[in-house]
Order: structure tokens, then sequence, then C-alpha cells
């Protein structure tokens, strides 16, 4: 069974509903949660200008600061040789934006960060006292001060012809950091992979957030809270369109403690050298 919670925010059953989805699953999925919809819609058709415009290759990342436009297929999955099927853009606090993004793309990136603050609290209001017993710092407070989350907008392109077989919008991965928020895509096609490896649809009505654990969660958790394994497959012929999303990556501090193994900082490292986003 794999029961992803449909968890309603105003309910006094959300923060304990929200962390056994977590625990059992690696994902829930919000309804009635603070982010303005007006807002998704209008960073969507934004977003959607901006990755239209020859204008983007004015806005490169920087291999530095990892802020700026990452061009058509720069990813690949951990551990796989074929790019995925996407471009993109990083967000991070007090870095230049596009001018026609930035107003909106601020406002999001800040009620995200709260929400995601929230939701951390409930994570340590809820696990067990054995697990909690694991975390060098309460989750809240791996994030105060931190300015490495990071808020990410894709754009998957419809799909052309000529690709190597194998090669899809987004490869089977985890992600690094503690949670992942994710403003539904305007289009279907996020997956989740259960225990017994069966692929899920992860719920996608518009308006809804899907959270997901991360590795550094798992890894501070000793295992308590999963890094669900997901993926976004490629659209059928007859709907062949463009898919954007706009997640929102949680991450510590860099210098909070994960596990006797790894500092945030010292993780985050070796798992962009593995997706080929740094050298």
């Amino acid at each position: 069974m794999f029961d992803i919670a449909s968890v309603d925010c105003t309910e006094s059953t959300a923060p304990a509903e929200f962390v056994r989805s977590m625990h059992e699953t690696g994902f829930a999925v919000l309804r009635n949660h603070p982010i303005d919809p007006a807002l998704i819609d209008r960073l969507y058709q934004e977003w959607a200008a901006f990755f239209a415009s020859e204008s983007k290759m004015d806005h490169l990342f920087s291999p530095e600061t990892q802020d700026g436009y990452f061009p058509f297929r720069s990813e690949n999955a951990k551990d796989s040789p074929i790019k995925d099927l996407k471009e993109f853009y990083h967000v991070y606090p007090n870095r230049p934006l596009p001018a026609g993004v930035k107003e909106a793309t601020e406002a999001m990136y800040a009620a995200l960060t709260q929400l995601g603050a929230d939701l951390l609290g409930w994570l340590q209001q809820h696990t067990p006292d054995a697990v909690k017993a694991k975390f060098s710092v309460a989750l809240p407070d791996m994030m105060v001060g931190s300015t490495q989350s990071l808020f990410r907008v894709l754009h998957y392109p419809p799909l052309a012809d000529g690709f190597e077989p194998g090669a899809v919008r987004a490869a089977a991965h985890e992600d690094i950091n503690l949670i992942t928020l994710l403003v539904t895509g305007s289009e279907p096609g996020l997956q989740a992979k259960d225990t017994a490896g069966n692929w899920h649809d992860v719920p996608c009505d518009a308006g809804m957030i899907a959270v997901n654990g991360g590795d550094m969660l798992k890894e501070a958790s000793g295992g308590y809270f999963p890094a669900t394994t997901h993926r976004v497959v490629n659209p059928p012929p007859e709907h062949n369109v463009s898919r954007y999303s706009m997640p929102m990556f949680l991450h510590p501090r860099p210098d909070v403690r994960l596990s006797d193994a790894y500092t945030a900082g010292e993780y985050l490292d070796q798992r962009l050298r593995e997706i080929g986003l740094k050298k």
C-alpha cells in the first residue's frame, strides 16, 4: 500500500497526518495551504515568457554560486549518464533575477520558506523521541540563517526527435535537501516509487503542493524519513506540450551536522558533483 496523504492544512489533524505520510511514503500533498493561487498562476505565466525568450541566454548560471539559467540538458540524475530533457533557473536569496519575474519570484521564495519552516516544525513535533535524539539541532533550527535554500523553476519542452533511448524529462532520483515543496506542475508527470519498486502518480490537482523528504532528512533521521525515489515521465504523443514546475528545496546551513559522516555542506558538494552541476 502506497498511501500518500492529502493533508488539509486547516485541520487540527494536519501535522500528525503529514508526518505519518512522510514517514511511510516520503511524500505528502497539501491542500488549503497559505500560498496564494494567484501568485502561482502569475509565476507560471512570467516564467513561461522567460523560457520562450532568447534573452534567457543573458542570464547563464554561475558555476561558483549555482544561480541563474541552466540550458536544456544541463543535468543528469545521480548514476545516470543521460541528460534530462529540461531547462531551468536557480533562484537563491539576494542574487540577481530577470526583471520580468523578479517581484513575484521573490514573493514566492519568501512564502515557501515560511511554509517550509512550519512543516519542519510539524516534523520536529511529531517525530518519535528516539529519532529526534539523532538531530544535532532541532529541524527548524537547522534553517536559521541559511542562504542555501534553492527555488528552481523548470521548463520541460515538448519532446522532439533525435534523443537517445532512455532520455526522459527527469530520470529517477532522490532530492538532496531536507524537504522539497513542489508547487503543482502545469501538467501531470510526477511519479513516486514504493519499496516494492512500483511507480505511482503523485496527485497534482491545481493548487496542491507536494512535499517530499530528501537525503539530508534521511541522513539526519537515521533513515526514519525516507528519501523516496521519484521521476518526471515523458508525455504521451497525443499531449506533447510544455510542462512547468516550481520546487523549493530547503537546505540547512552548511555547518549543520547531519550525522557523524557529514555536515550539510559536505553532503551538498558531494551530490552536486554526482549530478554534473559542480566539478
